[in-house]
């Protein structure tokens, strides 16, 4: 019998990849999709989708209960931190399985702050961080994290680099904290300053059940999406990334997820950067749901990521001799278009090479 899987924020660009990726693992995969959104629910993947009330109100449970017994949805699965949030929170009065980390996790997880402090007290690499109270202390910061200069400037909570910046001045950064407080109505106290990483760029993904780490999947960014228009100059997603497999990495991943939770189930992504030493530093984990570049992780190598957590989450026995997973492949995003993903053998396929021809 078809597994029937429930895909929250369907039509959006992360949904639609982690129904892509399902697919591409068992194309009997009967996907159902909603969304509060009529013209984003439209351009949704799935193969049938509904219309629901917004996730604020109170209807929101009532409704995406009834979806699930219309169509007798066997696991919902969010893929953005606020369906996490949601699902996390209803879970109980859900008719179907989720298969989603404690709360607590999903809570720490979520305050970058409280989640580098956590981790920094359990001995893992993180980045010198303090928390902004008011911009009155601002120089202070700075003098406490001198000479690391620039700092890195961030909101604690969300996703995207929202509101992340490197700043040279406590001059820079109360300016833009101050630019956040009057235009977005984000209070000093939301942010954070931290010693700037200027290494390597990573993305671990793990798939666990009851403490153990059943599969994962790294990647480095080497260029980023949208980067340009944003003043940080980096995004939480990759234009262009590479898949990779270094054990060291794999080895904190695991070590702070265990840290988070003994018994720790779902789905998790670390990404990581390196100081000026060469030291990566986990700079924030993201619990219960799967990269936005998930294609890399589920169309590279033999094990399909998605579809691998949908079978724990249903219960049906996954056998993986070596939870660390890795072969060569690029995955290359823009807008408007497909993820591809390709080895490095295809790269140049179909490519005549010109750059000579102007020399001669």
């Amino acid at each position: 019998m078809a597994r029937r899987l429930l895909v929250p924020s369907a039509g959006s660009g992360p949904s639609n990849n982690l129904i892509r990726s399902l697919k591409a693992g068992d194309p009997s995969c009967r996907i159902v999709g909603c969304h509060d959104d009529r013209f984003v629910v439209r351009k949704s993947l799935a193969d049938r989708n509904y219309l629901v009330p917004p996730p604020h109100k109170r209807e929101f449970a009532r409704a995406l209960c009834r979806v699930i017994e219309t169509e007798k949805v066997d696991l919902v699965i969010p893929n953005s931190e606020a369906d996490v949030t949601i699902i996390s929170d209803l879970r109980e009065r859900l008719p179907c399985r989720t298969f989603l980390p404690r709360r607590a996790v999903i809570r720490r997880c979520q305050d970058k702050y409280e989640l580098t402090a956590f981790l920094r007290r359990a001995g893992l690499p993180v980045p010198l961080t303090c928390r902004v109270t008011n911009l009155k202390g601002i120089e202070d910061l700075f003098r406490r994290l001198a000479p690391r200069s620039p700092l890195w400037c961030r909101i604690r909570r969300g996703s995207g680099s929202m509101g992340a910046i490197a700043v040279k001045t406590p001059a820079q950064a109360r300016s833009w904290i101050k630019y956040w407080q009057e235009m977005r109505a984000t209070p000093a106290g939301s942010f954070t300053l931290s010693e700037y990483l200027p290494g390597r760029d990573f993305c671990v993904q793990g798939v666990w059940q009851d403490g153990k780490l059943v599969l994962a999947k790294m990647h480095e960014r080497l260029s980023y999406y949208v980067a340009g228009s944003s003043p940080s100059g980096v995004s939480s997603t990759a234009g262009l990334a590479k898949m990779i497999f270094e054990p060291q990495l794999l080895a904190v991943c695991a070590n702070a997820v265990r840290a988070l939770d003994a018994k720790a189930c779902g789905a998790f992504f670390v990404d990581l950067k390196e100081n000026a030493k060469g030291r990566a530093c986990i700079t924030e984990i993201n619990a219960g749901r799967f990269a936005n570049v998930s294609a890399i992780h589920d169309v590279a190598g033999r094990q399909n990521m998605a579809l691998t957590c949908v079978r724990l989450a249903l219960g049906e026995r996954v056998t993986i001799r070596r939870a660390g997973n890795g072969e060569e492949h690029y995955v290359l995003r823009d807008l408007d278009t497909l993820p591809a993903v390709f080895r490095p053998g295809e790269l140049f396929d179909g490519i005549a090479d010109a750059r000579e021809w102007g020399n001669a």
